[in-house]
């Protein structure tokens, strides 16, 4: 924990941030290109509804990276884990094959061939979920422990740029040029990525248990193949059990996900039905909201340093509760754009302030050598809450007035708080990074 505002702010100017916030937009470029921006150029291209839902498969490598991680963690690349190592070395071969993806998506013709396209939507959500472990794991390497709020703030401000890049800068190309003149300029713009990887400093390689090739010349392939899952998963997923209590830090990772995803998810047709238009939710929900968002993040790297972990978790838990009751102010003000623009900027300046809070406490339960799958694991578990939560807020949304919905929702998020303040000695007052297992 950093002791004065001024040491605080000055952790930003080190060169790994840059790294690390240059690796945030690398990562979040890929993502609302086979989302938000795919969808659009489907719907164009003539598709129903049902069919364009089912493209959510194709970004299933997202949620299951727990399973990716241990190939970032286990295999070394031939040739390149000598010039790289082993984080930056699969941070390269994501962002080449991401390359190779998006140019093949941008030729495709959902049109004409759909099951085409859909493959190349899986090739790009595939290797962006390989890219978003490397370079969570070279983050939580590579930088001091002092350094990982402004870190985690670097990471969620690159992310949210490269988000906009992918979702304004895509659709302002697709529309004064073409659909496949956009993700040709998106499929250029990851060899910032690239040019990352080359140039930045490389974090310690650290060894990890390997299956050695047994003595018996006849040994059966089960034999084998279990002794790999054993240490590909199983001895990572014991390392980390046994240095958390999984009850509590997966209940808090759901809790957590209650306020800041029912409302991410449920804002907008809340905001229609207050009879918003699509130009007011434009300019307040998106464009001032990404803006507060990535204040929200940058404010919450500064406050990490200076107040530690717990601290930062206590008041973002707290500020979702408020969040939530801000929305019901909102539908009693109705259609009102200074209420809303009050509303959407308290709500995004905490949802960046929490997101940067939350990567810095996942970060510090991960463990070298198994740095990789540790994340990949806690960040799966983030997912897969945030699709049954998203879920879930859809068939509430429909049974209750808004009015009672939000105040549910600050009522389910009450618990995250509870689990904070009266299980704080299972969350770290200050960070607590990078401990070797033992």
């Amino acid at each position: 924990m950093i002791h004065s505002w001024k040491a605080s702010l000055l952790t930003f100017c080190d060169r790994r941030i840059l790294s690390i916030f240059l690796f945030g937009f690398s990562s979040g470029l890929p993502f609302l290109l086979t989302l938000s921006t795919l969808t659009l150029w489907l719907k164009e291209s003539g598709l129903n509804n049902r069919t364009i839902g089912l493209f959510v498969i194709a970004t299933i490598p997202y949620t299951f990276k727990f399973l990716w991680g241990p190939m970032v963690d286990r295999i070394r690349i031939p040739l390149l884990f000598d010039l790289l190592g082993q984080r930056r070395s699969w941070a390269l071969v994501s962002q080449l094959a991401l390359i190779f993806m998006l140019v093949g998506l941008g030729e495709s013709d959902p049109k004409e061939y759909i099951f085409q396209t859909a493959l190349w939507a899986f090739g790009v959500a595939f290797f962006s979920a390989i890219q978003d472990i490397a370079v969570e794991s070279y983050r939580i390497e590579i930088i001091d422990e002092y350094q990982q709020g402004s870190a985690a703030s670097a990471t969620y401000l690159g992310y949210r740029m490269g988000m906009m890049a992918s979702g304004v800068g895509a659709l302002y190309l697709a529309a004064i040029f073409s659909w496949q003149t956009a993700y040709l300029v998106m499929a250029a713009l990851v060899m910032l990525g690239v040019l990352t990887t080359f140039l930045s400093p490389s974090p310690p390689n650290f060894e990890i248990d390997r299956a050695t090739p047994p003595k018996q010349t006849r040994r059966k392939l089960y034999d084998q193949l279990r002794e790999w899952i054993r240490l590909t998963y199983g001895v990572p997923l014991k390392d980390l059990l046994r240095t958390i209590d999984w009850r509590i830090v997966f209940a808090f990772i759901f809790f957590y996900k209650v306020g800041d995803t029912t409302l991410s998810v449920m804002n907008t047709p809340f905001l229609v039905e207050l009879g918003f238009s699509k130009l007011e939710i434009a300019n307040v929900a998106k464009f001032f909201g990404i803006s507060s968002m990535m204040i929200g993040g940058i404010v919450g790297g500064i406050l990490l340093n200076r107040f530690g972990i717990l601290a930062c978790l206590i008041l973002c838990a707290a500020l979702h509760v408020l969040t939530s009751l801000m929305f019901v102010v909102q539908t009693f003000a109705g259609c009102d754009l200074n209420v809303l623009i009050f509303t959407i900027g308290f709500e995004n300046l905490s949802c960046g302030l929490g997101a940067a809070s939350f990567i810095a406490y996942l970060s510090s339960l991960c463990h070298t050598p198994y740095t990789a799958t540790h994340f990949a694991l806690l960040s799966s578990f983030g997912s897969l809450a945030r699709i049954l939560l998203s879920v879930f807020s859809g068939f509430l949304a429909d049974l209750l007035p808004w009015s009672l919905f939000f105040t549910f929702t600050a009522i389910a998020s009450l618990p995250c708080l509870f689990l904070l303040v009266y299980a704080s000695r299972h969350f770290p007052s200050s960070p607590s990074f990078l401990r070797t297992a033992t």
